[in-house]
């Protein structure tokens, strides 16, 4: 299966050339685990970024191919859900699923490449200049997501991108989009649990829970103790699995 943007149809023997020599050209821009994200220069203007999904175990190639839309599939429709809602993302420009008797055998995601200056990472492990302000317009950005009904299950410190404005403004754009869940409207907790994985350091969840408050009505010391306890139950978590793992490779 192939989809492509229409604004982008003028491209698509260059997309299709470029997925299908992915493993042997593009400029490697991350490679973890699960999957791999390379660079392909199409003009001055545009780079693709085009995103290797890893293949699925043999139970998931026949769930992504007969029951459930591909990772890329979801990425290709989440991104255009985003942007109808005004809510910033690499522009989508197109998904290709290859498949075999058995089922998906692999995907690729392909977007539009941002040069970003920053990610929220970097706000939680540096004293990045003017902080505080890029994390009240992160607030912003993320109260609208759930003013949407949009839970991004995946809100943690390395995928938002972050563009300096120079006008004392930020731009934000998510990226991992392939774990979304769509609400009519979404609860308190649930919006307070979607904050929960971006920074364990309680100086900016004050921050972070005192914009929310002002934008949501909400009282700040509810909205602060909730998040905070979230917080600290995801990192419980988070470091469980740690030693989990840590002790699984000693073995």
């Amino acid at each position: 299966m192939f989809r492509i943007f229409p604004t982008y149809k003028n491209l698509k023997e260059i997309i299709l050339s470029s997925i299908d020599n992915f493993h042997t050209s593009g400029k490697l821009l991350a490679a973890g685990k699960r999957n791999t994200i390379k660079l392909f220069q199409v003009d001055e203007k545009l780079t693709l970024n085009i995103k290797s999904f890893k293949k699925p175990i043999l139970l998931n190639q026949i769930i992504y191919n007969y029951f459930r839309k591909s990772k890329a599939q979801r990425s290709f429709e989440y991104a255009n859900l985003l942007l109808e809602k005004g809510i910033g993302t690499p522009q989508p420009i197109a998904f290709k699923t290859n498949t075999n008797f058995i089922g998906l055998q692999d995907s690729y995601y392909v977007c539009e490449h941002i040069l970003c200056d920053l990610t929220y990472k970097e706000l939680v492990e540096t004293d990045y200049p003017d902080g505080e302000n890029i994390l009240r317009q992160f607030i912003h950005f993320t109260y609208k997501l759930h003013q949407n009904g949009i839970e991004f299950k995946d809100h943690s410190p390395g995928n938002t991108l972050i563009k300096n404005n120079h006008d004392g403004s930020y731009k934000f754009y998510l990226v991992d989009l392939n774990r979304m869940n769509f609400h009519t409207q979404m609860d308190f907790k649930t919006r307070m649990k979607n904050l929960s994985r971006l920074t364990p350091k309680k100086e900016m969840i004050i921050i972070m829970s005192n914009e929310y408050a002002k934008l949501s009505g909400e009282d700040e010391t509810v909205v602060f103790e909730t998040m905070w306890q979230l917080t600290a139950d995801f990192q419980k978590r988070f470091h469980r699995k740690k030693r989990l793992k840590k002790r699984i490779k000693l073995q």
